[in-house]
């Protein structure tokens, strides 16, 4: 198995994804902690250093090129210093800028994360404006999915519910994945599955396929039943994952349903942030390479367990990839 999943792996850089959603910027404000504030019972973070990731969409994005493969990035940013530091961050990862529309009216989607040098969070503050995008905005986003849907095996929707992943945008997802036979991947944050139905395939962590369900997910079993409640409502398969206990894969693509509980990868796990991004990034570069659902999840859970054994939001390399298949006994 591990042999054949690393060959999955070297085809990746045969492919080309488009990556539509929510771009972020995650940004670090690392310092050291030393003493309480005597104003209130709270730690004193002596600044060291700043730090820049791509998140959302963007971080989906780099970790389909750091795997190797063509990935064509469009979103929403604002007109600031925020949406220069991510261009910063696309150039730095080879990608291409080309994609983003600019929404002078709405703030590039910032994470500040105050850590301390033992990467320990102290403090999260959102800089954000979740509404839907307004007509100019949206049209120009539904312009440019079109371009970056050419020729690709698969099309992400990142929804991060931000504003950017509309009605109208899964709409023409379905539509451009129907005309160019690419698969569509969902990474859904709204509560409502039936907006995506039409997609291929959706992946809930299991908070998210709580909220989709209104089910309380406990055990395997309630893993099992949530996926087929969101398999029916939107018809498409699914994968939830579900932190330290893995993942559990409905396959709903062929004439026979198919399930599979996959235990986690991770020995350690530092950070889960950004481990989501990687999944379903794996996971389209694996089905648009002719791989079956079941294969596609064991290597993003395997490429997961890399992921949150770093801090903060990183992206997996083939190499790093087929050498934890190696040493995998699965």
């Amino acid at each position: 198995m591990a042999k054949t999943l690393s060959d999955l792996v070297r085809r990746f850089e045969q492919q080309a994804v488009a990556v539509v959603g929510d771009v972020m910027l995650d940004h670090f404000l690392v310092g050291r902690v030393e003493r309480i504030s005597p104003e209130a019972p709270v730690p004193v973070v002596q600044f060291d250093h700043d730090e820049y990731r791509l998140g959302g969409a963007g971080n989906v994005a780099h970790n389909i090129a750091a795997l190797g493969a063509e990935a064509r990035l469009v979103g929403v940013v604002g007109d600031d210093a925020p949406a220069r530091e991510i261009c910063r961050a696309l150039a730095d990862a080879r990608l291409n800028a080309a994609g983003l529309v600019t929404d002078g009216s709405r703030p590039t989607t910032r994470k500040v994360r105050v850590v301390t040098s033992r990467n320990q969070q102290v403090a999260r503050v959102d800089y954000e404006r979740a509404a839907d995008l307004d007509a100019p905005a949206l049209q120009a986003v539904l312009s440019r999915l079109s371009d970056a849907s050419r020729h690709v095996g698969a099309i992400v929707l990142s929804d991060y519910r931000k504003g950017v992943v509309t009605n109208e945008v899964i709409g023409a997802a379905c539509q451009l994945s129907k005309q160019t036979g690419a698969v569509l991947l969902v990474d859904p944050k709204v509560p409502q599955p039936d907006r995506y139905r039409g997609v291929a395939l959706i992946t809930p962590n299991h908070h998210e396929a709580e909220l989709m369900t209104q089910m309380p997910i406990r055990t395997e079993a309630d893993c099992r039943r949530a996926a087929r409640l969101l398999g029916d409502r939107t018809g498409a398969s699914v994968l939830i994952t579900w932190g330290e206990h893995g993942m559990w894969v409905l396959d709903r693509s062929g004439d026979q349903l198919r399930e599979a509980a996959l235990p986690a990868a991770a020995r350690e796990v530092a950070d889960v942030t950004g481990a989501g991004d990687t999944v379903i990034a794996v996971l389209a570069l694996a089905l648009a390479s002719g791989a079956p659902l079941v294969d596609a999840a064991r290597l993003a859970n395997m490429a997961a367990g890399l992921v949150v054994a770093r801090f903060g939001p990183v992206a997996v390399t083939p190499g790093a990839l087929i050498d934890a298949l190696t040493r995998s006994p699965a």
